[in-house]
């Protein structure tokens, strides 16, 4: 009698407020995704193409809440994802969109429309609104697990998922954390 197969993890990967640079990092592992593959199921992410995740076991998000459509998709992720990891500089500080965060609302949108041509600020339903402030994700919702770096490296992604799937605390020696 052959031994039951073991069940897969169900991973789903989301963006925010970003510039989708964890997510190209994550391809970084390159032929360890097919190892990976193994052990995992993808849901939602560009691999897979999923818009809308499902019950997961790991929920892998980059970028950081810059809008209330970021907001509701952060919390949507979170109820789907027994664990999160939130993934590069935008998920764990804000990055460099909160760099605007020295600044008014009005006056980055007085800046960025009014001295263009047409010179109206956007007021359309389909729009999301703004955030007054570019918030990290951990101060909206619990994060299990962080990965530092702009972006991190395949190799810190490699490691934190590896660990969680030996059923180990992740952890990342220096030589995986990178700034740049």
């Amino acid at each position: 009698m052959n031994a039951p197969e073991k069940k897969k993890l169900r991973v789903a990967t989301c963006s925010l407020a970003g510039c989708f640079g964890c997510h190209m990092s994550l391809l970084d592992i390159d032929e360890r995704i097919l190892t990976l593959l193994e052990y995992v199921e993808f849901d939602r992410s560009p691999i897979t193409d999923i818009k809308h995740c499902g019950k997961c076991d790991i929920g892998i998000i980059e970028g950081g809440l810059c809008n209330a459509e970021n907001v509701h998709v952060l919390r949507e992720f979170r109820e789907n994802c027994s664990i999160l990891i939130a993934m590069g500089a935008c998920a764990v500080n804000g990055g460099l969109p909160a760099q605007r965060n020295s600044l008014s609302l009005p006056e980055i949108l007085e800046e960025v429309y009014c001295s263009m041509a047409n010179g109206i600020i956007p007021n359309d339903p389909e729009l999301p609104l703004p955030l007054n402030k570019v918030h990290p994700i951990h101060e909206v919702v619990k994060v299990d697990y962080f990965i530092p770096g702009c972006p991190p490296s395949g190799d810190a992604i490699w490691k934190v998922l590896t660990d969680l799937l030996a059923g180990k605390q992740p952890e990342l020696s220096h030589e995986l954390l990178h700034y740049d």
